[in-house]
């Protein structure tokens, strides 16, 4: 199996979630909702594909920013649904086995919330 960068370069797929620290498969939040993800990542693909069409065809400014706001806003809602999920299974986790891996988990997704909030 292959994948495709943004590029259109293919590569050789990723394997499923890396192991984990002592060898066991990594199962993430996001793992019971990856169908409804993925599927929600090749709308939001076939939107920034859109904006390259938009902007081959010469289409007015303010249309192709129209799109690329309602783009924006569609990345937006898959990383809140993301952080979520992240917020409800590995920092849940973490925070029932406790010691230094609940501050390490919660340092984690301040410093997402972070990124998300300066875009």
């Amino acid at each position: 199996m292959t994948t495709t960068d943004a590029a259109g370069a293919t590569g050789e797929a990723p394997s499923q979630a890396p192991p984990g620290p002592h060898g066991e498969h990594q199962v993430y939040g996001y793992h019971k909702s990856k169908d409804e993800h993925l599927k929600r990542l090749r709308r939001i693909e076939g939107q920034v594909r859109g904006l390259q069409r938009m902007v081959g065809e010469d289409v007015y400014c303010i249309d192709i920013l129209t799109q690329v706001s309602a783009s924006t806003k569609a990345l937006q809602a898959f990383a809140l649904q993301l952080l979520e999920e992240h917020l409800r299974h590995c920092v849940a986790d973490a925070a029932v086995k406790g010691g230094a891996e609940i501050d390490e988990k919660v340092e984690e997704a301040k410093q997402a919330i972070a990124r998300l909030l300066r875009t």
